[in-house]
């Protein structure tokens, strides 16, 4: 009864974010690099949409059926970014969006996995629903990705999510979070057998895998039809599906290619993958720990887990012609004894990207100033199909564990780093596609656990704004331009149309600051310079002018109070 009432309790109205803190007595540099002009990636065709699915980028932890995290649209280029979190004490890791714009996600704390709704600009909690909880203890909860890890927004805005007990629910979010459909596949598996993703094909029967034992089943959602294949090894990842009906699922030993024959699991190939047989640091698990991504022209990639790791891309055709390989190519990454992959590489035309995870197992590994191994890395597959070159790697950026994001509308990639220092600096970075080089760095905060993501994936909102879970609960980064077009599209019952004009004011002053000031950056040697000087200097003055008028003021109450409560707290501990 208790489990019942939990799983119909939804949340009546919005509840204000409470940041997530961040206490750093002396603070790192929040901001490093300059911003970013757009080079857009051209020449690619639009990965094909799975049907049955919401639209590419809005969709699945890695925006789409192929597994690509290649957005169409754009992100932040770095012009007066501003930051929001919200304090929820839970990891989201999979970020979806429906057709408002809102921010759905699967978050999972201490006692397990809540579906939750945000929105989108201020983070603010506009729904929840109670998920059932963890009955059983993972020997790393902070590498387990079972019951609701993975989920995916269907075509009707509907989350469809595996859970702790062996279901999979169908909740719908019209008018509120709602349970419209519930399969038990628990008398399919056993107790140790958690399932860890669920996807449907082109066909829309949905395929599932669980950890333990490599089960792969299938369902139908119409007929409540299932069929069983255990492959023996471990599969601690999502798989990809193709618009062909194929689906391509890594185990800790092999990658295989399945097709659906009279709606039951088969195989039409596999190949073993090179494997050191050790257990990484850095990985979940002896094998590989990427999620198969599918790229045009018939290939698919993954990680191996050799010693350095490779890069390793296979034709996805069932029947070859003669003298044609499998295996396209092998390209070594990163150091010997330092290389590790527990995320999908980035994949859009021949391009793949790859980070390295080296190093990272449980937060106390990012600790005070600790840090995992540095490493980005782009490989293109060679024109013929014959072979891959590395075009690029940054050495200098660390990413322990995010699913990091290529915007092709600007040719940024979209990660998440740490740095050294003993305030434990964590960073939304963007590195250029192109040349691998760090364009910027945005300060997001400070501390061993509240901005550690810890494996959560970055998603890019069609409002230009960047969005990140991490163990403290969620946060954005979002431009002034991003901060406009959210301003125009809320809810007209939620604004408070007397202050409509200074808060408009105050996003536009603030966006005239940055393209003002970049302007001044760029034709520094000119003789625009004066003028554009005091163009610029008027600007930052109407800035300061208009800021007690909005919204924003807020951010000044909201430090006061905290200098207040930090005083009356020490007072209070010093009368006891």
């Amino acid at each position: 009864m208790l489990r019942a009432a939990l799983t119909a309790f939804t949340v009546a109205v919005a509840l204000p974010p409470v940041p997530i803190p961040s206490l750093t007595p002396t603070p790192p540099p929040s901001y490093q690099g300059a911003p970013a002009v757009a080079h857009p990636v051209r020449g690619t065709a639009p990965t094909p949409r799975n049907p049955f699915m919401a639209a590419n980028g809005l969709s699945l932890i890695h925006d789409d059926g192929w597994q690509t995290d290649a957005i169409r649209w754009g992100g932040p280029l770095g012009h007066s970014p501003h930051q929001v979190s919200s304090d929820i004490n839970r990891d989201c890791g999979s970020i979806t969006f429906d057709r408002r714009g809102r921010v759905l996600s699967v978050c999972v704390g201490a006692s397990g996995p809540e579906l939750y709704m945000f929105d989108p600009t201020t983070l603010a909690t506009l729904d929840s629903f109670m998920l059932p909880p963890r009955n059983y203890v993972p020997s790393n909860v902070f590498q387990d990705y079972t019951g609701g890890g993975y989920f995916y927004l269907d075509n009707q805005d509907r989350v469809v999510t595996a859970t702790t007990t062996r279901h999979i629910y169908v909740i719908s979010e019209a008018p509120s979070f709602h349970l419209v459909r519930d399969y038990d596949l628990s008398g399919l598996l056993t107790s140790s057998e958690h399932i860890t993703s669920a996807l449907p094909d082109s066909h829309g029967l949905l395929w599932v895998v669980a950890k333990e034992d490599g089960v792969v089943l299938t369902l139908n959602f119409a007929s409540g039809q299932t069929h069983v294949l255990r492959l023996g090894d471990e599969i601690e990842n999502s798989f990809a599906t193709d618009e062909h009906g194929g689906v391509y699922i890594a185990t800790n030993r092999r990658l295989y290619r399945f097709v659906a024959r009279g709606a039951a699991p088969a195989i039409t190939w596999q190949v073993t993958y090179p494997n050191s047989g050790e257990h990484k640091s850095g990985q979940v698990d002896d094998g590989t720990g990427t999620t198969p991504t599918v790229m045009p022209g018939g290939y698919v990639n993954i990680t191996d887990h050799a010693d350095p790791m490779d890069m390793m891309v296979y034709r996805t055709a069932v029947h070859l012609r003669r003298g044609v390989k499998r295996q396209v190519c092998r390209m070594p990454i990163f150091a010997k004894g330092a290389s590790a992959d527990e995320n999908s590489l980035i994949a859009v035309g021949r391009s793949m990207i790859a980070a390295n995870n080296y190093g990272y197992s449980t937060p106390a590994d990012v600790t005070g100033g600790k840090v995992s191994a540095p490493g980005f890395t782009r490989v293109d597959i060679s024109g013929s199909g014959r072979g891959c070159h590395k075009v690029w790697t940054n050495t200098a950026e660390r990413a322990p564990t995010v699913v990091s994001k290529l915007s092709l509308a600007n040719g940024l990639i979209y990660t998440y780093t740490k740095d050294p220092g003993s305030s434990d600096p964590w960073y939304w970075t963007a590195i250029d596609f192109r040349t691998g080089r760090t364009v910027y760095k945005v300060l997001a905060g400070t501390g061993s656990l509240g901005y550690n993501n810890n494996y959560a994936g970055i998603a890019l909102g069609q409002n230009r704004t960047e969005y990140l879970g991490t163990l403290g609960g969620i946060g954005l980064l979002i431009g002034p331009a991003g901060l406009l077009a959210e301003r125009w599209k809320r809810d007209p019952a939620l604004v408070d149309e007397q202050r409509t004009g200074m808060d408009v004011a105050f996003i536009a002053m603030l966006f005239l600051t940055s393209l003002t000031g970049m302007a001044l950056l760029l034709l520094r040697d000119s003789a625009a310079m004066g003028p554009l000087l005091a163009l610029h200097l008027g600007v930052v003055f109407s800035l300061f002018v208009t800021m007690p008028y909005g919204k924003f003021v807020h951010g000044i109450y909201r430090y006061v109070a905290l200098v207040r409560y930090a005083k009356e707290r020490q007072q209070a501990g010093h009368s006891v």
